[in-house]
């Protein structure tokens, strides 16, 4: 007989636990002075390595960990935001993003909305891995090579079972499946085997408990959480288009 999994689901949920969202339908070196300072600030920069995207990656809205925007063109001037707060070890994140992520791609990619994502990790806590944040630092490493989107949509769909965690070999197998090739893709390991963008990863987490938000997944429009009123994708669209100015 199959184990009982529900203990270890009510063990994987943040601290009041996945919201009820019917899904039926549903992140200090010492360098020489002077003009070598310069040279390694310039290529850092180039290279993607620099303090600053260390910090923080590319695509972040809002300032320090404001959330990576999924939007690969300007969204229309009328496009409401919505803000989406998952953790990639959250099976129920991954139900969501099976029944919702096609349309949130299609209206971001449309410029119907800003899409927000911001990439929890207080699952490595509840199930004493670290596999939240490596995934995170992963993704924030695809936002540096224009490829979050793609990449977010590969984890999920790679999603494995609760408790399990992602390999560093899923991860770079990932990166393939989002399309990151070449030099990028050369970028992209040294991104995730440095760490590069972890601290953003935690400074997410901490922003996000600031914010309220102590459930995934979490979605918000222009601010307000309708993640309850979420029983269907056509409700999404409704409710964004309620939304738009």
């Amino acid at each position: 007989m199959r184990p009982d999994a529900s203990k270890k689901l009510k063990a994987a949920t943040p601290k009041k636990g996945p919201n009820p969202v019917i899904i039926g339908a549903v992140v200090a070196a010492v360098v020489i002075v002077g003009v070598v300072v310069a040279i390694l600030v310039g290529n850092n920069s180039k290279s993607g390595d620099s303090s600053a995207s260390a910090a923080q990656p590319k695509g972040v809205v809002a300032g320090d960990a404001g959330g990576i925007s999924a939007n690969v063109a300007p969204a229309k001037s009328n496009a409401p935001t919505l803000d989406l707060y998952e953790d990639f070890q959250c099976p129920v994140c991954g139900q969501f993003e099976k029944a919702m992520g096609p349309s949130l791609a299609s209206m971001a990619q449309a410029g119907e909305i800003k899409l927000v994502v911001h990439t929890l990790s207080f699952l490595d806590d509840n199930l004493k891995n670290d596999s939240s944040t490596r995934s995170a630092n992963a993704a924030s490493c695809a936002s540096d090579a224009g490829k979050f989107l793609e990449y977010h949509r590969a984890v999920f769909a790679g999603q494995p079972a609760e408790g399990v965690g992602y390999t560093n070999a899923q991860l770079r197998a990932f990166a393939g499946t989002a399309g990151i090739t070449g030099k990028a893709l050369a970028t992209w390991q040294r991104c995730t085997s440095s760490g590069q963008h972890a601290k953003y990863v935690t400074d997410t987490q901490s922003a996000a408990e600031k914010a309220g938000v102590n459930s995934t997944p979490t979605v918000k429009l222009n601010g307000q959480d309708i993640t309850k009123t979420l029983s269907t994708a056509d409700a999404l669209v409704a409710a964004v288009k309620a939304a738009t100015k």
